[in-house]
C-alpha cells in the first residue's frame, strides 16, 4: 500500500494490459545489453513533484498533499511519493534540483542543512531502490537570480551560487550520483543596454572551472555537464545550442572535462533536431546525458511534453547507438504533465507511456544500426576520402597551391552524385 498512489503495483509487462508496458521490458536483451542497462531511464523530481500546474495564464490546477505547508516533513511526504512512483515504474535512477527536495532555509547554511538531512532520507531509500543519475541546482527560480546566477553583475550572487553549487556537488557524491548537471536558465540577457558580453562570459567560464576543479578537489568520479537552453527564458541565452557550447568550453580549456546533457525541446528553440545536437555532440566528443521530452510544434515554448512520435526517438537513439550509448549518462524523461491531467495515476501513465515509445524507438534503432544499411550507403557516400590522393590532401604539410596544380593538371571535371535523401528516408521508415 502506499500513501499517495493507492495500491499500485509495479508495472507488468503485458501487451495486452491497460497500465503495464507493452514495448519495454527491462530484461530484454537488444545488442547484448538488458534493456535497463540501454536506457538507462531516470525520473525527474522537479515537474512531477514540485510543479503546480500554473502557466502564464493561470495558477495552480495540481493539489499535492506535500504543497500544504513548506517544512521539512512535507519534504518527506514528498520523498515518499517520489520513490513510490520510482518503484511502480521500476525505473533504476533520478534525478533532482536542491530546491526540488527541501525547502529553501533562513540562511544558506540552513539550506544546505535541510539538503543534507533529506540526502540522509534519501540514502534509506535508496539502499534498494534507484540511483541518482544526476544532482543539480536551482539557480533560476529565486528572484536573486533575475540577471543570472553564475554572470550575474552582482559578485555576491556569483558567490552564494559558489555556496549552492559546492553543497549540491558534495550531496550529489554522497549519493553516488553519476552526473553533476549545470544548466543557465537565467544565463542570457534581456538587453544589452544594460549587458557587458565579455564580462559575463568571462565570469561564466570561470566559474565551470572552478566546479571542475572542485570535483577532482573531491574525488567525484562522475561527469560535469552542461545542457543547452536557448531562448528561455531571455532569447539571448550564453549556452544556446552544441556549437556554441563547445566553443565556450574550448575557450576556457574544458573540452576534455565537461560533456551535453541534451533536450529534445532544447534543440527544437535552437532551430535543430534533436538528432542533429547528439550527431554534433558526438562529432566533438562531448555527448553525455539526454533529457526525453518534446515540445508543441505549434508553440514557441519549451512545452516539456513527454514523448509520443516513435520515428523521432528512433533517430534520436540511432544517433546515440551509432557514438557508442550511454556511459554515465541516461534517459531523464523532462517532462510534465498536461495541466489538466489531474489525477496521481496520470504521473504513472504518462511515464509509463514515454518508456514504451523510447523503448519502441530504441529497438527501431538497433535494427537499423545492427543491419548497417545506413551506415553502409554513409560509407559508400564518402567513399572517394578513402583514397590515397584524397588523404593527402588532408595531411599535414598539403598545401592550396599542390591540390590546386593537381586539380589542373588532371583536367578535374567532378560530376555532383546523387544524396538519394528519399531513399534513405524510406528505408528508415520500413523500420520505425
Amino acid at each position: 500500500m502506499t500513501s499517495y498512489f493507492g495500491d499500485l503495483a509495479p508495472l507488468p509487462v503485458d501487451p495486452d494490459g491497460d497500465l503495464s508496458f507493452r514495448h519495454y521490458d527491462p530484461e530484454e536483451v537488444v545488442m547484448g545489453k538488458r534493456m535497463e542497462d540501454n536506457l538507462r531511464f531516470a525520473i525527474c523530481y522537479w515537474h512531477n513533484f514540485v510543479w503546480d500546474g500554473n502557466d502564464p495564464f493561470g495558477g495552480q490546477t495540481f493539489q499535492r498533499p506535500w504543497f500544504a505547508a513548506d517544512d521539512m516533513e512535507m519534504a518527506k511526504a514528498k520523498a515518499d511519493a517520489a520513490f513510490d512512483m520510482f518503484r511502480i515504474l521500476r525505473v533504476p535512477y533520478f534525478c533532482f534540483h536542491d530546491h526540488d527536495v527541501r525547502p529553501e532555509g533562513a540562511s544558506l547554511q540552513e539550506s544546505h542543512a535541510r539538503l543534507n538531512e533529506i540526502a540522509d532520507y534519501f540514502e534509506a531509500k535508496m539502499e534498494n531502490g534507484p540511483k541518482l543519475l544526476w544532482g543539480t541546482a536551482n539557480m533560476f527560480s529565486n528572484r536573486r537570480f533575475m540577471a543570472g546566477a553564475s554572470t550575474n553583475p552582482d559578485p555576491d550572487v556569483f558567490a552564494y551560487c559558489a555556496s549552492t553549487v559546492r553543497a549540491c556537488m558534495d550531496v550529489t557524491h554522497r549519493l553516488g550520483g553519476e552526473n553533476y548537471v549545470l544548466w543557465g536558465g537565467r544565463e542570457g540577457y534581456e538587453t544589452l543596454l544594460n549587458t557587458d558580453l565579455s564580462r559575463e562570459m568571462e565570469q561564466m567560464g570561470r566559474f565551470l572551472s572552478m566546479v571542475v576543479e572542485y570535483k577532482h578537489k573531491i574525488g567525484y568520479e562522475g561527469t560535469i555537464l552542461i545542457e543547452p537552453k536557448p531562448q528561455e527564458p531571455t532569447k539571448h541565452q550564453y549556452d544556446y545550442d552544441t556549437a556554441t557550447v563547445y566553443g565556450f568550453l574550448k575557450r576556457f580549456g574544458l573540452e576534455n572535462e565537461v560533456k551535453m546533457n541534451l533536450e529534445q525541446g532544447h534543440a527544437i528553440l535552437a532551430g535543430h533536431s534533436f538528432e542533429h545536437e547528439l550527431a554534433m555532440a558526438n562529432a566533438l566528443g562531448i555527448f553525455g546525458s539526454i533529457d526525453m521530452n518534446r515540445n508543441d510544434y505549434q508553440s514557441g515554448w519549451d512545452t516539456d511534453q513527454f514523448p509520443n512520435n516513435v520515428p523521432e526517438v528512433a533517430l534520436a537513439y540511432y544517433e546515440i547507438l551509432r557514438g557508442g550509448g550511454f556511459t554515465t549518462g541516461g534517459t531523464n524523461f523532462d517532462a510534465k504533465l498536461r495541466r489538466q491531467s489531474l489525477d496521481p495515476v496520470d504521473l504513472i501513465a504518462a511515464h509509463a507511456g514515454a518508456m514504451d515509445v523510447c523503448a519502441r524507438g530504441f529497438k527501431a534503432a538497433a535494427r537499423m544500426y545492427e543491419d548497417g544499411v545506413l551506415e553502409a550507403a554513409r560509407a559508400e557516400r564518402y567513399a572517394g576520402w578513402d583514397r590515397p590522393e584524397a588523404q593527402a590532401m588532408l595531411a599535414e604539410g598539403a598545401t592550396l597551391d599542390a591540390i590546386a596544380d593537381r586539380a589542373e593538371a588532371a583536367a578535374l571535371d567532378p560530376q555532383p552524385v546523387s544524396g538519394r535523401q528519399e531513399r534513405l528516408e524510406n528505408i528508415v521508415n520500413r523500420y520505425v
